[in-house]
């Protein structure tokens, strides 16, 4: 929704958008330190130690020794001789996110959730009737510590760019304010790296054609920045001048939804590769089920023992329908790569270009009357 100002007299205002981010601190390595203290103090990966495992979480005292999430365990081992690896409780996350959900739900119903620790809040309206979204903000995470034990950091602005922004800000436990005589201002000293939406490869592209900080960026034409980076030139072209114009959606559904896991031992025969797809077959379509949810484009992703990385793909004119079909379409994309060249390290499932039931059906409907 567009924000237009205007100082003739009787043109009507639209008021400043006010948006929370909410980003809970080190959230399954925190989990893991409350519900055990022997934990609390020392550096916890969440995640496998074994040879092929991975790091899904850290908590701070890790990070200090560099560790972060989907690095290698052996890595992570290497560089903190003492982490302690913790096995992941998806489910006891899931239920700490449902309470910290409900705390949302006392103040706006205007909530779009972006992972299970993380979510933008539209406070410009809300049911406590408070005019400052700032100690909104405050009073939010304080029912988080209160109810759950555990921290978060908020950020508050005009727009969900600047949103997210500040609450990295002051990590852990932080609460920064992005005012709008600010925004410019805060991007332009930025580093293009730390925008939300620029990820390392966009980044290392812009740092080539000299382009470093937010005043860099600023200081490109929109034209320029859609030649080099196609659409997202556009968005890019509109942070840099701090302007976000995305309403928080509430109904906002995921881009892909995907599974993938890492083998005690390389896989190489057909058989064992259909075997090790099977689980995140399972865990793609109850996804799909629990979110009423069904996507057209179905990827296979492929991680050799040399890291080296392939996907193929396939896209239909109509959803997947059902699981069986979901295991078939990935089998026949998994023949493509047959025999395969070397070990199979990884495998993933991913179904993207989503929609719910509710639209599927009503594009049936169109086709009939």
């Amino acid at each position: 929704m567009k924000r237009y100002f205007c100082f003739k007299k009787n043109v009507p205002v639209q008021p400043v958008r006010k948006i929370i981010h909410i980003d809970m601190d080190a959230f399954y390595a925190s989990v893991e330190q409350r519900d055990n203290p022997d934990l609390r103090g020392k550096p916890v990966a969440v995640g496998g130690s074994r040879a092929r495992g991975v790091v899904a979480a850290a908590s701070y005292e890790a990070r200090k020794f560099g560790v972060r999430s989907a690095m290698p365990s052996v890595t992570a081992l290497r560089q903190c001789p003492d982490l302690i690896f913790v096995r992941p409780r998806f489910e006891v996350y899931k239920a700490v996110s449902g309470q910290i959900r409900t705390i949302f739900e006392e103040y706006t119903d205007l909530i779009e959730p972006l992972s299970l620790d993380e979510a933008y809040l539209d406070v410009t309206e809300n049911f406590p009737g408070m005019p400052s979204a700032t100690q909104l903000a405050q009073e939010i995470k304080a029912k988080i510590r209160e109810r759950t034990g555990l921290t978060a950091s908020a950020g508050v602005s005009y727009n969900k760019f600047l949103a997210k922004l500040a609450s990295d800000f002051r990590k852990p436990d932080g609460l920064y304010v992005i005012k709008p005589a600010d925004g410019p201002g805060f991007v332009e000293t930025l580093e293009v790296g730390q925008f939300h939406g620029i990820g390392k490869v966009t980044a290392r592209r812009l740092n080539e054609l000299g382009i470093r900080t937010g005043l860099d960026l600023r200081a490109q034409t929109e034209d320029f920045l859609r030649t080099h980076f196609g659409k997202a030139g556009s968005y890019y072209f509109h942070i840099a001048r701090a302007v976000d114009n995305r309403p928080v959606n509430p109904e906002r559904i995921r881009k892909s939804v995907g599974s993938e896991n890492t083998f005690e031992q390389d896989l190489f025969e057909r058989d064992d590769l259909l075997t090790g797809l099977e689980p995140l077959l399972d865990d793609v379509w109850q996804y799909c089920e629990s979110k009423r949810i069904r996507g057209r484009t179905v990827t296979l992703k492929i991680k050799y023992a040399d890291f080296q990385q392939i996907t193929r793909s396939r896209t239909l004119l109509s959803p997947v329908a059902d699981r069986d079909l979901l295991g078939r379409l990935t089998a026949e994309l998994l023949s493509q790569t047959l025999p395969v060249p070397k070990g199979v390290r990884l495998l993933g499932v991913s179904l993207s270009n989503l929609e719910t039931l509710d639209e599927a059906e009503g594009k049936q409907l169109r086709l009939f009357f």
